[in-house]
């Protein structure tokens, strides 16, 4: 399992320091009629995800990459189902780098992910 690079804001350490559990997050790659990349707090049950190691033991992280059933978009009303999307080379499309903040609103946590540009946290 590779690891990958954790930045925080000072928001979300704060919020990480005070939870009794870990974080889940997971890093969802969607492949369809376009990419889209999104960051998820929670882990979802009975799906295919891969594991991520970080340095931080606050929060647990996986990355999941799926695809629609089908790939006309417009025709889907709300979410679109998903199915895991093989990959056999997981490594290769593993995240680099996770930045987390927390914004206190009704949502709270905020993720973003790359494969470039670790040292600044985005890319």
């Amino acid at each position: 399992m590779q690891a990958i690079q954790l930045f925080t804001t000072k928001a979300a350490d704060r919020q990480l320091s005070q939870r009794e559990a870990p974080l889940n997050v997971q890093m969802e790659l969607f492949f369809s009629c376009m990419i889209r990349k999104r960051v998820l707090f929670r882990f979802p049950e009975g799906v295919t995800t891969y594991p991520i190691s970080s340095a931080d033991d606050r929060v647990d992280l996986c990355f999941r990459p799926v695809m629609t059933k089908v790939c006309t978009v417009s025709e889907v009303e709300d979410t679109p189902d998903l199915e895991d999307f093989p990959i056999h080379r997981a490594e290769a499309f593993l995240p680099r780098w996770l930045r987390l903040d927390y914004q206190g609103n009704a949502d709270g946590w905020y993720g973003e992910f790359g494969w470039k540009g670790g040292e600044q946290g985005r890319g």
